[in-house]
């Protein structure tokens, strides 16, 4: 191993030992807004996205990457699907446990590390992930794994938003997901934005010209995502535009 190479390990490791602590400590309020989400009219337009891209008349194998508190994980296991969850945050991973026996549904869930996962090559037909990107060290080692475990065929469904970009200018709503948010946890959020790469480059051009350089997958991107999903400016509005990066496995 090369200095340069060591020393990117040792920083991709405290990045990921930071983030983890951040999540750790926003689970309890992030859990209770995936429950309001889950009985919300966000639900319902979730359910209309992710079925409008999804392959039909199968009951998929999905991974849920970077699951959270499940929220995918519980929608899509009310669909009938067979539901795989990981997170890198502990905390998370409890939450999402405790939330899919609220709401009767039979997931998996489990700690992993979203760049490097611990299932074999064409274990699933879905990945998919929300939020997730932008907290990544290693994002193009995250997007190589992702369609790794993808079945030949397989669809990958990447939601994100370019959430670093202009952080301090973003104008929420009154009511909004960060309102209880303690001044101490946002400058940790904005810490992330600044200690990882991704958070400079352009999103989501960026995210296609790394999956044509991988080329083992067909790519596009679905730029419409916020303006079907967060027209209403409540709770779980986001102001910066939502994207999808789209691939399926050749």
């Amino acid at each position: 191993m090369t200095d340069l190479s060591a020393k990117t390990l040792s920083q991709n490791k405290d990045a990921k030992n930071y983030i983890e602590n951040y999540w750790s400590k926003r689970a309890d309020s992030f859990a209770e807004l995936r429950r309001q989400e889950l009985h919300s009219e966000k639900y319902q337009l979730w359910q209309q996205e992710l079925t409008s891209k999804l392959p039909t008349a199968k009951k998929l194998r999905i991974l849920d990457v970077g699951c959270g508190a499940g929220f995918f994980s519980i929608l899509l296991a009310h669909s009938g699907h067979q539901l795989t969850g990981i997170d890198l945050t502990p905390a998370m991973i409890a939450q999402a446990r405790e939330l899919a026996e609220l709401e009767a549904v039979n997931c998996t869930f489990m700690t992993a590390d979203a760049e490097q996962l611990p299932f074999a090559e064409g274990r699933f037909d879905v990945v998919i992930a929300r939020n997730l990107t932008w907290n990544l060290p290693d994002p193009t080692q995250a997007y190589r794994d992702w369609l790794r475990v993808l079945a030949p065929g397989g669809l990958l469904l990447n939601y994100d938003a370019e959430y670093a970009k202009d952080h301090h200018q973003q104008k929420l709503p009154t009511l909004n997901a960060h309102a209880n948010v303690s001044q101490t946890l946002l400058e940790e959020c904005h810490n992330i934005y600044h200690m990882l790469p991704i958070s400079i480059y352009e999103r989501p051009h960026w995210d296609l010209e790394l999956l044509r350089s991988l080329g083992n997958c067909n790519c596009s991107v679905d730029q419409s995502v916020g303006q079907r999903l967060y027209r209403q400016e409540d709770i779980f509005y986001i102001p910066m535009p939502m994207f999808c990066v789209q691939a399926v496995k050749l």
